[in-house]
């Protein structure tokens, strides 16, 4: 299993041999992810939470969440940084870091959000944090196992 912690605030990563994203990368979408948390639209659930998504040609899309007093209408940060990039033609994603404010649990992708990344293939790295700096690294495959995907379509 590919859970790997490491310490941002450190400068120091985690052993990134199973991770096709290299150090200086994973800190720079950490510092994203954190700074697209600052502007969370969560006036109900007090819950902000920013995402930094890697495209494979190196380019990073910010996304936070953006709640509704509909609250199904609500966005998560993880889909809005997806939606970002596919609006700017990107498809090929390589990394995703997440932060919140929950200090007793690394943040994770809700349900959702795993489907949607799984929308654009099983092999990408996912950094989930917390705000002490610690961060823990999974692939979407660990995330999300045995997944439904775009080529399940193509059987029928």
């Amino acid at each position: 299993m590919a859970q790997v912690s490491g310490d941002c605030s450190r400068g120091s990563a985690p052993n990134s041999a199973s991770s096709s994203v290299g150090p200086e990368q994973i800190q720079h979408l950490l510092h994203v992810c954190k700074e697209a948390k600052k502007e969370a639209y969560c006036p109900y659930s007090h819950f902000p939470v920013g995402a930094a998504l890697l495209t494979g040609d190196g380019k990073i899309f910010s996304g936070c969440n953006v709640e509704n007093a509909c609250f199904p209408l609500g966005v998560c940060a993880e889909r809005t940084a997806i939606q970002k990039a596919i609006s700017e033609g990107y498809r090929n994603f390589r990394a995703m870091a997440i932060a919140s404010d929950s200090e007793e649990e690394f943040i994770v992708p809700c349900g959702a959000c795993r489907q949607v990344m799984r929308e654009f293939g099983r092999n990408w790295d996912v950094y989930m944090t917390k705000p002490n700096g610690t961060y823990m690294f999974k692939t979407l495959e660990e995330l999300l196992p045995l997944s439904f995907g775009p080529e399940g379509l193509k059987k029928l």
